[in-house]
């Protein structure tokens, strides 16, 4: 028999990188004034965490890695929850793909799974390695507190497996920059596992 046990996941994406909004993907900018301004303020003096993850672009771990040294707790990287790769669109604006792509764009937000941009990473391996790096943030850090320092696309990944929607439904999640969302994983004596959405918000 397994106990009760609860399990916290705070999901945070990373604030407005040098450029304004872009479709990065892999594209390494740091962090803006604005952004920094943004995650700073959407964490302010918390620090309930035992441990920090983070992706290994620098819009999330130049932040993550100043929240570990000024609160002392432990943090690793996981390459495995950087954004998806747009291919030929990195780098671009909306309007650029738009006019570079006419309705190219708009049938990608409506349905991801069968518009692969050019050169892209496909959506069904984006979720794939998302899950698998998921699940083994839940067994590694089971009845911890920790917090995810990620992008807007691998947040919506995992939301969208958490509340067993469609993959062509990932860009209806609205997830602002500095945004936090904090997942609840909950396992039972019998084994089995429930996981919820607590919050998803601006601010702790």
């Amino acid at each position: 028999m397994h106990e009760f046990q609860e399990t916290l996941i705070d999901l945070m994406r990373h604030g407005e990188p040098v450029g304004g909004r872009r479709l990065r993907g892999s594209q390494d900018d740091p962090l803006s004034d604005d952004g920094w301004r943004q995650m700073r303020r959407a964490v302010g003096e918390h620090n309930p965490w035992k441990r920090i993850i983070s992706s290994p672009l620098l819009r999330c771990a130049e932040f993550a890695s100043e929240l570990s040294n000024r609160h002392d707790i432990p943090i690793k990287q996981v390459a495995d929850f950087r954004e998806i790769g747009f291919g030929d669109w990195e780098g671009m604006t909306p309007e650029e793909v738009m006019k570079a792509y006419p309705s190219f764009l708009q049938n990608y937000w409506k349905d991801p799974v069968t518009h692969t941009p050019p050169q892209a990473e496909t959506l069904d391996n984006f979720m794939q390695r998302v899950k698998q790096s998921w699940q083994t943030l839940l067994a590694e850090q089971a009845g911890q507190h920790t917090l995810l320092v990620c992008h807007g696309g691998t947040i919506r990944a995992i939301l969208t497996e958490i509340l067993a929607m469609p993959a062509q439904a990932l860009w209806r999640i609205e997830v602002p920059y500095a945004n936090i969302s904090r997942i609840r994983v909950t396992r039972y004596p019998d084994g089995s596992m429930t996981q919820t959405l607590v919050f998803h918000k601006h601010e702790l």
